[in-house]
């Protein structure tokens, strides 16, 4: 495990990360039912030693340029030990679903913000973990999957380039999926039931070196 004592751990994203959590700042009973509970619940339950914090600051339809609004708020004024980052799943959907009622978010743009908002924590804090955009689709060549992809390159870059932990969420899908149709874990491949945000957290769990039991 790279968390030590007593250290706050703040995830902050979209619909993914927010998950019906409470309001400003998620914690306690108050983080969702989503993949934060699962991570924050697991990690007590074998290592209570630890005394985490955990802080939820997801906020539902947020795409990266969302996020950059209230970094200050809801990153730096928290002044949190760890954070998570997962972002991008609506930047890539704007794009697919709806080219001509948003402001579109280009890889490039994404690129560009990422990095200023990683600049503006990383020399702060214990350190920094990104979770990659996903799409729960085996198809490579699906227009959604496919732009998906390239915004998952970009954080993997990203991770190298600023020395974070990774955690490649699009894997955990991907393995589900050689025996599993996408509708078990959701109705529209993005949102996950219980399933699905269990595979989320198994995947960070063991990139901050938690043995999943």
């Amino acid at each position: 495990m790279i968390i030590h004592k007593n250290k706050t751990l703040l995830f902050i994203g979209d619909s993914i990360t927010d998950c019906g959590r409470s309001y400003p700042v998620g914690k306690g009973s108050g983080l969702g039912n989503g993949y934060v509970k699962l991570v924050a619940d697991k990690i007590k339950k074998l290592h209570p030693d630890l005394n985490l914090n955990t802080l939820n600051t997801g906020i539902s339809g947020n795409t990266i340029l969302d996020m950059e609004r209230r970094w200050e708020r809801d990153v730096l004024d928290l002044k949190a030990d760890w954070v998570s980052i997962m972002i991008g799943i609506n930047d890539v959907w704007q794009q697919v679903e709806a080219p001509h009622f948003f402001d579109q978010i280009t890889p490039e743009r994404f690129k560009q913000v990422y990095c200023k908002l990683i600049e503006s924590i990383v020399e702060d804090v214990d350190g920094v973990i990104l979770m990659t955009p996903y799409y729960i689709e085996l198809d490579r060549q699906d227009k959604m999957r496919k732009l998906m992809d390239d915004f998952r390159e970009i954080v993997k870059d990203l991770s190298y380039k600023y020395k974070t932990v990774y955690v490649n969420t699009q894997i955990g899908f991907d393995r589900y999926l050689e025996d599993h149709s996408s509708y078990s874990i959701s109705d529209d491949k993005v949102h996950p039931n219980l399933i699905g945000h269990k595979i989320i957290a198994n995947s960070f769990l063991e990139a901050i070196g938690f043995e999943i039991k």
